[in-house]
């Protein structure tokens, strides 16, 4: 008689664990201030004003995370000018994903060691931990962030800032300041709920599909060697981050989608920047190396 085989679980395949309990309390906080938001919208006050809001605001921590901390920060994919850097930092913490030194040192651990052992989020551990599993657990043999993976990073005053300040600008940019705002038209709370509460959960779950849904979702365009994969499902989740095999096979390109026609409002984010001024440097894989690895994987099919 066949049996199917179990999903592998991260105890088996990462040694020793022990919870977060930080980080479970206040994953929780965030999901019941999520669950909250659309009850006081349809029971207590629903202002567009405020509805709108939320979805600027979502739009402003996306960016400041998958353009900022992610190819701006850890892949060094271009040049960033100073108001655009601290653009990125204040609504990179907004986004409440920790600070960009502790982000980016897990994020180069994960391309260091893509579906190995030491990967922060291994989908080789299961679909859960590289979702949420690894922010809801410590792992014995991983206990600390290792900083010495962004000493680039914290040459800069403007990282080190952000770092020691972090909850204080997470807490005002992302939940205080979308709050006044609302308070404008008398909408204090729904402001905190949606552009705060719902906004950051969502965000969350869509940058934590990069290391779960990317990993399973979609085809292995560029490399066969890992697990990442290309999908246009993934990139509607997540603001274009999910042409993930292109990505994990050029990760200095400061594109996801190396096609004009694929979805990726990211990489349009940073080009424009560049248009204007505030970045430089747009760095791009030569068409010649894309089409053959392209044409690797096709071979080998």
């Amino acid at each position: 008689m066949s049996t199917t085989p179990k999903e592998p679980t991260p105890s088996s395949t990462l040694g020793p664990l022990t919870r977060n309990h930080a980080n479970i309390a206040g994953l929780g906080f965030l999901h019941l201030a999520a669950l909250a938001a659309p009850f006081y919208l349809g029971f207590v006050q629903f202002h567009w004003g405020t509805l709108l809001l939320g979805v600027i605001w979502y739009g402003l921590c996306c960016v400041g995370i998958t353009a900022g901390y992610h190819r701006s920060f850890s892949h060094r994919a271009y040049d960033t000018s100073r108001p655009l850097r601290w653009f990125y930092l204040m609504f990179g913490a907004a986004a409440m994903q920790t600070s960009a030194l502790e982000w980016c040192a897990d994020h180069r651990d994960h391309h260091s060691h893509t579906d190995g052992q030491k990967d922060p989020h291994s989908i080789k551990a299961g679909f859960f931990w590289a979702h949420m599993g690894w922010i809801l657990n410590k792992r014995a043999d991983r206990p600390e962030v290792d900083y010495t993976r962004v000493k680039d990073l914290s040459e800069l005053t403007s990282f080190r800032l952000q770092k020691r300040f972090y909850w204080t600008t997470a807490i005002l940019v992302g939940w205080i300041l979308p709050g006044l705002i609302a308070g404008l038209w008398g909408d204090f709370v729904g402001g905190m709920l949606l552009a705060g509460g719902l906004r950051v959960t969502l965000m969350l779950h869509a940058t934590w599909c990069v290391n779960s849904v990317a990993h399973v979702l979609g085809k292995r365009t560029y490399s066969l060697a890992i697990s990442a994969r290309d999908s246009l499902i993934t990139a509607l989740i997540t603001g274009g981050e999910g042409y993930h095999n292109f990505h994990h096979k050029f990760p200095a390109d400061y594109r996801n989608a190396v096609r004009w026609y694929q979805y990726d409002p990211t990489k349009w984010f940073i080009w424009t920047m560049g248009k204007i001024g505030l970045a430089r440097n747009l760095r791009r894989t030569a068409p010649q190396l894309v089409l053959a690895a392209r044409e690797r994987v096709r071979s080998a099919a």
